[in-house]
């Protein structure tokens, strides 16, 4: 088979079926290593092909209008046989700012063991710290989950979203992972949480963005700072 690329789209598109084609073993990525013994992962991938015991994706708020579904979007919806337009059209997740909802895939749909839908509410007021707030929100269900190992697909640009570079929102989405993950940690050596490891995370970009969300999780990591608060009990001496 030719295919002869003449055009960004036409990248995008090839990288995508090599991706969803492809062995999990011949999917570039990038490692990191973050505070707290976290282990980060940019990787060419998507949310169908990740096997990962818990896989998180965005969506914004439901528009009667319509809502915008592009390449992974639509990929990952039409493998899970329309379940996420259905529960959008039925208004039964609305995408609320940090509303979540826990799908179990069926058999033979996507690879990853659960898949966890975050809100990021209207598109009109979409920031940075929301999606700083959902990284919190992400890693805070992992624990619940016990999920060790967690995939991120953040599907802004999937959803015709330009706003932000992807870089900028894969760097707050880990800011809030990291806070959050540290505060967990902080709250179990007190006996205020049930044990839970992080062991990694996996930040999954498109060929035309993964060097941007490579320096945006560089950029998170090294910020990572928590200062006074890891030595200051939760509870009055």
């Amino acid at each position: 088979m030719r295919i002869i690329c003449r055009s960004v789209f036409c990248i995008l598109i090839l990288g995508m079926v090599i991706a969803r084609g492809g062995a999990a073993d011949n999917v570039k990525e990038t490692a990191l290593e973050g505070p707290n013994g976290v282990k980060f992962k940019i990787r060419m991938e998507g949310p169908i092909t990740a096997e990962t015991p818990l896989q998180v994706v965005c969506l914004f708020k439901h528009k009667e209008s319509g809502d915008k579904m592009l390449a992974t979007a639509v990929d990952l919806d039409k493998d899970l046989k329309g379940v996420i337009t259905s529960l959008r059209n039925r208004r039964e997740f609305v995408g609320e700012a940090l509303e979540t909802l826990l799908i179990v895939p069926p058999a033979g749909t996507i690879k990853p063991k659960l898949l966890l839908l975050v809100g990021i509410g209207d598109e009109r007021s979409f920031s940075l710290e929301r999606m700083e707030a959902v990284g919190r929100v992400a890693v805070r269900e992992a624990a619940r989950l016990g999920a060790s190992k967690v995939a991120f697909a953040p599907l802004v640009r999937d959803q015709g979203n330009t706003q932000f570079g992807t870089g900028d929102v894969g760097q707050y989405v880990i800011r809030g992972l990291l806070s959050a993950y540290d505060t967990e940690r902080r709250m179990q050596k007190e006996g205020l949480a049930r044990s839970y490891t992080l062991e990694e995370w996996s930040e999954e970009a498109g060929p035309a963005f993964f060097d941007e969300t490579v320096a945006g999780a560089k950029k998170a990591i090294s910020e990572a700072t928590f200062g006074e608060r890891s030595n200051k009990p939760f509870k009055n001496q």
